[in-house]
């Protein structure tokens, strides 16, 4: 009976003993926490900062009152069309594979999310190539009724409407992914409630699921909205003024920074109204299953044109968002591609491969450290950095940009002018002279995405096993080495291959930042295009396309399996 208590009361010690290493040793891992998410917030305050700063001369008074309400009244119609279209297309498709049962739903279900793997600004170079006036389209109308150019109106795709529709058979995967997931997890016996109340399944969607799919649905549509404030390559390439090329243009053309940064807070504040936005759509509102059984309501069938209506209605974002650009694309690099294929193109593949992999390395480490120590710290600072840290995915490429350099670049200066005073010799711009800088804002804006992985993987390990390591007289270092590194090999690579294909893909922060001499496959197409060589860009377009499909690949399998998933 003694030796009962003995054992009871022998894990209290190095408990006691666990906690004070862990407030007295691992201070640095808070400390270190702490920095990165005050590196993450550097871009913010410098943007910030100049919001009373005066720049060149009359720059800002005169972008003030010439090109700043297009730039606010199209960047509006943009939102409002984009949103209304991913709406459309994602809670469309969602309802129909979730409730209903026709021939190809199953293929459907997965196929739905591959437009994602399709950049906005690849997508439109290609229908570009497809609609323009010596197009394929319009040149066999052209022969087919012998119509000369005034004798037919054709839509633009180079315009407002032509990006809405760009960026919403992108982007609409957003919104499937959010609202099949909710579909499919709530609703389901409460459906089967409705109809026997006598509504029909029109009435039960309206009146009881997409009201409880409504907050699943406004996540997914900001998703959508703050990547089209972001993009740059779609907007530049249709000629439509937004706040991403009014920053480019008073960066390099008027070499104004100051302006660039007050353009960059405009733009921040949209961002911010679409956070906002989305949090009043939620309408406080929480609903749950009360019943244990997670099962959606059984599937309608469909046949004849009502099945036909509903293959149609999957079929159309399915083509126009990735079959459709993606054979025009594999067909210009077959049969025209890039003349210049071969050593620079593997040049340009390697700098992209350098630039994704050490971000997504680097971007890891930081997450697995701010997750590792928001679990052993749990104070309010740790709270506060983790939220600040996880702020880079809702800022636009082309902001962080900005907010990078202008503190970047005066370090840079002050770091070259110690150097030379000590030495003698002035060793160039250390820091933006190379892609340090560039990977840096790279962090910024897709630590969220490696976070949200790790600590999805974290969540997954009870406390009883750090617990369990504790009694054992393990360190929190020896934990994480010892227990938490085998569970999160998974997520770990999950995190790594989610910032690289981002990384990848991305184009303003590239095109503002890269050092000189130092292009990506995302430039490189860029560049071709808007030099109107559609064939030669599609080369490293479709490279692009083809590392993006990585991703969805592993989504597709975990939709076939009958998993839900949201997206990150």
């Amino acid at each position: 009976m003694s030796a009962r208590p003995e054992r009871l009361t022998l894990p209290a010690t190095p408990r006691r003993g666990a906690g004070a290493v862990r407030g007295r040793r691992w201070s640095w891992l808070l400390l270190l926490a702490l920095a990165t998410a005050g590196l993450v917030a550097v871009p913010i305050l410098s943007v910030g900062s100049n919001v009373f700063a005066t720049g060149q001369a009359g720059t800002w008074a005169h972008l003030a009152s010439t090109v700043l309400p297009d730039y606010i009244r199209t960047t509006l119609w943009l939102c409002a069309g984009v949103g209304l279209g991913v709406t459309l297309l994602g809670v469309g498709a969602a309802w129909l594979v979730t409730r209903h049962q026709f021939p190809g739903r199953a293929s459907f279900e997965w196929a739905l999310v591959l437009p994602l793997a399709m950049p906005a600004y690849v997508m439109a170079y290609t229908y570009t190539d497809l609609l323009q006036y010596v197009g394929p389209v319009q040149t066999a109308l052209r022969e087919a009724f012998g119509w000369k150019r005034a004798d037919y109106w054709f839509p633009d795709v180079r315009s407002t409407g032509g990006a809405v529709a760009m960026f919403s058979l992108v982007l609409y995967p957003y919104v499937y992914l959010m609202a099949r997931t909710a579909f499919l997890e709530r609703g389901g016996a409460t459906l089967e409630v409705a109809r026997s109340l006598g509504l029909t399944p029109w009435q039960g969607f309206l009146r009881v699921s997409l009201p409880m799919a409504r907050p699943a649905i406004a996540g997914g549509v900001a998703l959508a909205l703050m990547e089209t404030l972001a993009d740059f390559g779609t907007v530049s390439y249709f000629a439509v003024q937004t706040f991403t090329t009014g920053i480019y243009r008073a960066w390099f053309s008027l070499g104004d920074r100051v302006a660039a940064a007050q353009l960059a807070l405009v733009l921040l504040a949209f961002v911010v109204l679409v956070l906002v936005f989305e949090r009043l759509s939620r309408g406080g509102r929480r609903f749950a299953e009360t019943s244990l059984q997670r099962s959606g309501a059984a599937r309608m069938p469909l046949a004849g044109g009502r099945a036909l209506l509903a293959w149609c209605a999957c079929a159309l974002p399915l083509v126009g968002g990735f079959l459709l650009p993606g054979g025009l694309l594999l067909a210009m690099a077959l049969t025209e591609g890039d003349a210049q294929f071969g050593e620079r193109f593997l040049r340009l593949a390697g700098n992209s491969v350098l630039l994704a992999g050490l971000t997504a390395l680097l971007a890891v480490a930081l997450a697995l450290l701010i997750g590792y120590a928001a679990r052993v710290h749990r104070g309010g600072a740790m709270r506060w950095a983790h939220r600040i840290a996880g702020l880079g995915y809702a800022l636009p490429g082309s902001v962080i940009a900005v907010g990078v350099l202008i503190p970047v670049t005066r370090l840079d200066h002050a770091l070259a002018a110690l150097w030379q005073q000590l030495f003698g010799t002035h060793p160039g711009l250390l820091i933006t002279g190379g892609i340090a800088a560039l990977v840096y804002a790279c962090i910024v804006r897709y630590l969220t995405a490696a976070m949200q992985a790790v600590d999805a993987g974290l969540a997954k390990i009870t406390p009883s096993m750090d617990q369990a390591a504790r009694s054992l007289g393990h360190t929190p270092a020896q934990t994480l080495r010892r227990v938490h590194l085998p569970l999160l090999r998974g997520s770990l690579l999950t995190a790594a291959l989610l910032v690289f294909i981002d990384v990848m893909k991305e184009l303003p922060a590239t095109l503002v930042m890269r050092p000189f001499n130092f292009d990506t496959l995302a430039t490189q197409a860029y560049t071709l295009a808007a030099d109107e060589r559609l064939a030669e860009a599609s080369t490293a377009a479709l490279a692009i396309v083809v590392v993006g499909l990585l991703p969805m690949v592993v989504i597709c399998r975990q939709i076939a399996k009958g998993q839900s998933v949201s997206s990150s």
